[in-house]
């Protein structure tokens, strides 16, 4: 266990989350009806990254693809998913979903530990210890399952302007985090 991997690992993956960011989406499902179960997200959420981080590269050899093309793909969803955050545009686009309950969709995948997440815990298999990496994921899903929790009361607090400039931050931090991702997984 080292503390220095810990606080890495959880900062890297709480960038990646982006759990405030997107407090504007889970604050629009709520105005749509739509009934968010902050434990049960949290569950399959975590559940999704313990699984990848155990069986993530063993899944992708199954179905032919190795880490390093799952990394660089992941690159391009984070790339995208940050400029989307800094210029305010929207690329991917949620399939409308007939059910009440948004707890597993969108909210657990692909909003918490979606292919960007998902792709981030297999690249951090590279360079931290896995028990490190499972600690950074529990931090991360305390702080999710707060955010999930009390989603109005900080959007209240940070007001419309604070959850931009906070979008806006995030956003940067996800693209250094591609650009990062894209160089250490691009095979000359």
């Amino acid at each position: 266990m080292n503390v220095k991997e810990i606080i890495s690992v959880t900062l890297i993956l709480f960038s990646v989350i982006d759990i405030l960011g997107n407090i504007p989406v889970i604050l629009t499902l709520k105005e749509q009806g739509k009934i968010i179960e902050s434990g049960k997200a949290t569950l399959a959420a975590g559940l999704l990254m313990v699984l990848f981080l155990f069986a993530g590269e063993s899944i992708l050899h199954l179905i032919g693809i190795d880490v390093a093309s799952f990394a660089l793909a992941g690159a391009f969803v984070i790339f995208v998913i940050g400029l989307e955050m800094i210029l305010g545009i929207t690329l991917f686009k949620e399939e409308e979903n007939a059910s009440q309950s948004s707890s597993i969709v969108p909210l657990a995948f692909p909003l918490i530990a979606g292919a960007g997440t998902l792709t981030t815990i297999l690249s951090l298999k590279a360079e931290y210890q896995e028990l490190n990496i499972g600690i950074g994921i529990a931090v991360n899903l305390l702080i999710v399952y707060v955010v999930l929790r009390s989603s109005g009361w900080i959007q209240g607090k940070l007001g419309k302007g604070g959850a931009s400039v906070l979008r806006k931050v995030f956003g940067i931090i996800l693209l250094a985090i591609a650009i990062k991702l894209f160089k250490s997984n691009w095979v000359v």
